[in-house]
């Protein structure tokens, strides 16, 4: 497997590693979860898709993630929702796919807000959000944070627990928790003017199948699709799982065209 060269750009003094391939269009552009990277399985799986078929590919790490520059703990969804943005307006042209998966729905989403808010409606061709979590900090961390997490929150500015898919502890901070309450999305209808596929896992332990449905309900006026996944957990990376994202890339593709 050939991995693309590294690409950096620089978004507010911060080096931020970008992989990108031109190619036909609509382009397909990664967004990845917390502490996650852009050599995961379904990053690679869309890489390897795209040299197949020949279609445009471009994935980046956000600050503090993976090949990028910057400290993890200084991160907060504005700062990478813009080092997103700022990535697609360099490296893409023309109407884009956005794949978020699990936190990079999140930032997908909010990207299709603020480049529909700037006039740049027609660079979104759809969105595809698997696992999608959705103002995670409001809705999935703060209902279950201890008295002890509170207090360390209060007192440290941040507090750590365990991870399931890393040897290192995950760090959330106040600033990260303050600045999520600053780009919630589902306090009220959704309308992204393009076509939406929501890939959910049933057996997900991170992001229960009842905030895929609810994030769902709150798209009326899109063309939307759910496809829950009964034995799916939260990585979604198993063969049949790859095989889903990559049908409903190319079900976007059908659309676009």
């Amino acid at each position: 497997m050939t991995e693309n060269p590294i690409v950096d750009i620089e978004v507010d003094g911060t080096r931020i590693a970008v992989r990108s391939k031109g190619g036909k269009s609509p382009g397909v552009v990664w967004l990845g979860g917390y502490r996650s990277d852009m050599l995961g399985t379904k990053a690679q799986t869309l890489d390897d898709w795209a040299s197949r078929t020949g279609y445009a590919f471009t994935r980046h790490d956000y600050s503090g993630h993976g090949e990028s520059g910057g400290e993890f703990a200084q991160g907060t969804i504005s700062r990478w929702l813009g080092e997103s943005l700022a990535v697609l307006r360099k490296f893409t042209s023309g109407p884009q796919i956005l794949v978020g998966s699990s936190m990079g729905a999140w930032i997908a989403l909010r990207m299709a807000q603020e480049l529909r808010k700037s006039g740049e409606a027609d660079r979104l061709g759809a969105l595809i959000l698997l696992a999608p979590a959705l103002d995670f900090t409001r809705e999935l961390v703060e209902p279950k944070l201890t008295d002890a997490q509170r207090r360390d929150l209060e007192q440290r500015g941040y507090f750590e627990e365990p991870s399931e898919y890393s040897d290192q502890q995950y760090i959330y901070t106040r600033a990260l928790i303050e600045d999520g309450a600053r780009n919630l999305v589902m306090g009220g209808p959704l309308d992204t003017h393009c076509p939406v596929h929501i890939i959910q896992g049933v057996a997900d332990p991170d992001v229960p199948f009842s905030h895929a449905l609810k994030l769902a309900s709150l798209m009326p006026s899109d063309d939307v699709t759910l496809s829950l996944v009964p034995e799916g957990d939260h990585r979604l990376s198993r063969p049949q799982d790859l095989e889903m994202l990559i049908s409903a890339v190319e079900g976007m593709i059908e659309r676009i065209d």
